[in-house]
């Protein structure tokens, strides 16, 4: 099931798709490429740490979409592994592959985004800690757990809490889980995750506190907000809808979304009638806090967000499928088959035109920043150089890192210089200000040439610098 994880991954998400913004801010941050993007106070170093083995000596995206693709396809399995013993085989490679078939986790699966590989950490995680908790005398386990906490800590320190509180709360709550080493496992994998955000939280941004508040303004600012539907809206293929606006795509899109809750709690009534509902609970309670964030606090949505609460329900619903085909008395088994296989052709079907579309939007996009980078090559902009906007929507993050250049803003959430310093730069580098049909040049921009790059994009390009 993995494999095919993986093989999918490698004919759906084409390896020549190049990289989105996101990806071109981790992947900067070790690449010869270009250098190295602002890194804004909620991103994390965990990806770049992730695409180092590829990214630090070759500029190939197939490659490292390749890569990546492998890489997840091993990590999808290993966090299934967590669970033998847990549910039987077959419920576990069903689980793994209704959340591999998802469109977001295809997508996301060779991409160099932290999301994924925070619900393959959850995954493991859990499994780990029941597996641990049931076992005293295993040390394998335990040791299962700290890595996958601290692979989640390490992608995204706070989704890591949050998606650990259950099992954080239990040894506290309960007496048979007051277990020191299993506390001391997840406690010390989270806080070994998290190391270097911490230091660098105190060295960049003025402590924990503070990177936590500028993280929380650039997100909108955290507090009570309903997304449930902004998230609807997303699963028709967008991939950050921000602001999140317009008609939800059709039901049939996200009918699956409405069945999860349905089915998660069927699978937890048939797991306490069978006297199992540990095993069925944990990864339940632990998806709801992971997805709360997301779904009652911010003002947009994404929706590789949800992926680690998509990783935690699966096997749950794969349990409640597998009872109503196998369960019920021979009629009723013969028509609950009949509806499962229809549902679930159904559901693949809508899974993969939602694919189709999204990698057909994103390549698109992804290859309007190369052809606008290779203008500024011909108009002169080599490395090194500077690349800035300016009333535009096309982003100088992926176009500079396209171009090999440096990017810079003074102002937003990815501000890292201001006008006086640029124009000093302009004298010794080239600068381009990119901008859109008619638009007007920042005031340090003044007098420089106009220039057409790529259909609506223009850039205002500084004069030859001095010798």
């Amino acid at each position: 099931m993995a494999a095919a994880f993986t093989l999918a991954q490698l004919l759906l998400v084409r390896p020549g798709m190049g990289l989105g913004w996101d990806e071109t801010v981790y992947v900067s941050q070790v690449s010869p490429q270009a250098p190295a993007a602002f890194f804004s106070a909620p991103r994390t170093r965990g990806v770049s740490v992730l695409v180092a083995p590829v990214a630090a000596w070759s500029t190939s995206t197939p490659l490292l979409r390749v890569y990546l693709a492998l890489l997840s396809g091993l990590g999808l399995y290993l966090a299934l592994r967590c669970w033998r013993g847990l549910f039987p085989a077959r419920v576990l490679a069903a689980g793994g592959a209704l959340f591999a078939s998802l469109w977001v986790t295809l997508f996301y699966g060779p991409q160099a985004m932290a999301n994924l590989w925070v619900a393959l950490g959850a995954l493991a995680a859990v499994g780990c800690f029941l597996r641990a908790a049931a076992d005293r005398t295993r040390r394998a386990p335990l040791w299962g757990l700290a890595f996958s906490a601290a692979l989640m800590a390490l992608m995204r320190p706070t989704d890591a809490v949050w998606a650990a509180l259950p099992m954080l709360v239990l040894p506290l709550a309960v007496r048979r889980f007051r277990q020191p080493l299993l506390l001391l496992a997840l406690a010390g994998g989270l806080v070994a995750g998290a190391a270097q955000w911490v230091v660098e939280a105190y060295v960049s941004f003025g402590g924990v506190a503070e990177r936590l508040s500028q993280g929380s303004d650039i997100q909108g600012g955290l507090g009570w907000n309903i997304a449930v539907d902004d998230q609807i809206r997303s699963l028709g293929g967008r991939s950050l809808c921000r602001p999140c606006t317009g008609a939800a795509p059709h039901p049939a899109v996200y009918a699956w979304w409405l069945a999860l809750p349905v089915l998660a709690a069927a699978g937890l009534l048939i797991a306490v009638r069978a006297r199992r509902a540990l095993p069925t609970l944990l990864p339940l309670a632990c998806a709801t806090t992971a997805a709360i964030p997301y779904l009652f606090m911010i003002d947009y949505a994404a929706p590789r967000f949800l992926l680690p609460a998509y990783a935690l329900v699966a096997i749950p619903v794969a349990d409640a499928l597998g009872w109503l085909v196998t369960a019920p008395s021979a009629p009723w088994r013969r028509l609950a088959t009949v509806l499962v296989v229809i549902g679930l052709a159904g559901h693949l079907a809508v899974q993969y035109v939602v694919l189709e579309r999204t990698v057909d939007r994103a390549t698109a996009s992804h290859r309007a920043w190369a052809r606008t980078a290779t203008a500024l090559h011909r108009a002169g902009v080599r490395p090194p150089c500077v690349v800035a906007s300016h009333g535009t929507d096309t982003p100088p993050i992926p176009v500079a890192f396209y171009a090999g250049c440096s990017s810079a803003a003074t102002s937003g959430h990815n501000a890292n210089t201001t006008a006086a310093r640029l124009a000093r730069t302009a004298r010794r580098t080239p600068v381009a200000v990119l901008t859109g049909a008619g638009g007007r040049p920042p005031s340090y921009a003044r007098g420089w040439r106009s220039v057409h790059l790529d259909g609506p994009v223009y850039a205002y390009l500084s004069p030859s610098p001095n010798p």
